[in-house]
């Protein structure tokens, strides 16, 4: 199968993708197959929701937009650009898969097989129903692709190389257990802002985007503010106040009721607006319904700190503050070219 092939198949999984990314979701006649495969993923959109309380419709929806948008020609085209794919000698690819946000792994899965290479996958339990159906898709559009795509529950087993994402915990047993095959191992990472006081109320505004998309449990998502001194929180809950409506969440309530009781029983210091809470502390993990907040004295002792804790950190949001910053509001919106870690995961799928 030629890489131009493996291109067009990405793309008519694109167009099919766009039909469920509108408020209303619409058969698009001209997208190739749909007669069999439209109302078969409309119906894995509600399997999804009712697996994963976390993954509601509308994050679904986010989701695809995100990859729809994402799998065009003129995208796919410019990232495998720098990259000579096209005497690729196919290996057996593992993918252990994380299942924090909706199809979460899709990148991965999708530069294996952009490569040319074969790929098996091992799901989590959270995010279990769009892929595989998704893949089936894709092998009626390119049939060349059946046969070089498998998902199994059991212990991996024959291949060549791995590609894993986890906590810091479990990224310990992948080192382990795959210390004798070339692996991409991913752990805990979590994105921040820095704010100077300067921001505007459109700027705070598309911040909230990044802390609260996904209920922040992406590790594109804001869990942590460093602002300078004497910093005033007050014009940040105003911006951010449009998301008051995630409390009506049930999972999202019942964790901003459990953090808010721990943080009053251990008498931290911290600001709250009913539906969101803000602390002091260093680390840069935060739990649901929270971010945690650290002063910064001047910038270049700030990015001195960022750049020590590089190994934590997957995105900076800022404005006009460092290189490979992220503009506020763009953290869910990442290109083909930006990295999970910033490990390039074609140029070790070209290396095998």
């Amino acid at each position: 199968m030629q890489l131009e092939e493996r291109i067009t198949a990405f793309v008519k999984l694109g167009d099919f993708i766009r039909q469920y990314t509108h408020k209303d979701i619409k058969q698009d006649n001209s997208v190739a197959h749909n007669a069999l495969f439209f109302d078969g993923f409309k119906h894995q959109l509600k399997l999804t929701e009712q697996h994963n309380g976390w993954f509601t419709l509308e994050n679904i929806k986010f989701a695809l937009k995100s990859w729809s948008n994402a799998l065009t020609q003129d995208n796919i085209t410019k990232w495998l650009a720098p990259y000579s794919l096209e005497a690729i000698t196919p290996k057996r690819i593992a993918i252990i898969m994380a299942g924090n946000i909706p199809l979460v792994g899709f990148h991965d899965f999708l530069a294996v097989l952009i490569s040319g290479h074969c790929v098996c996958v091992k799901q989590s339990s959270n995010d279990k129903h769009l892929l595989p159906f998704l893949a089936k898709y894709l092998e009626y559009i390119a049939p060349e692709f059946k046969g070089q795509i498998e998902f199994t529950d059991k212990a991996l087993e024959g291949f060549d190389a791995v590609i894993a994402t986890g906590s810091n915990n479990t990224a310990r047993y992948f080192e382990y257990y795959f210390k004798n095959k070339p692996a991409i191992i991913r752990t805990n990472r979590n994105s921040v802002a820095v704010l100077t006081g300067e921001e505007s109320t459109e700027d705070l505004k598309a911040l909230s985007e990044d802390i609260f998309r996904y209920y922040g449990l992406g590790c594109r998502n804001v869990s942590k503010l460093f602002v300078p001194k004497g910093y005033n929180f007050n014009a940040f809950f105003e911006a951010i106040y449009h998301w008051h409506p995630i409390i009506n969440k049930a999972k999202y309530a019942n964790n901003y009721d459990y953090n808010k009781a721990v943080y009053l029983m251990s008498e931290f210091d911290m600001l709250e607006n009913g539906f969101f809470m803000i602390k002091e502390d260093q680390s840069y993990a935060s739990p649901i319904a929270t971010a945690f907040y650290e002063y910064y004295e001047d910038t270049e002792s700030l990015k001195t700190q960022l750049q020590a804790n590089a190994n934590n950190i997957q995105c900076i949001v800022s404005k006009s503050f460092t290189d490979g910053e992220i503009p506020f509001g763009q953290t869910q919106h990442p290109q083909l070219w930006d990295y999970a870690d910033g490990v390039d995961t074609i140029a070790f799928l070209v290396a095998l």
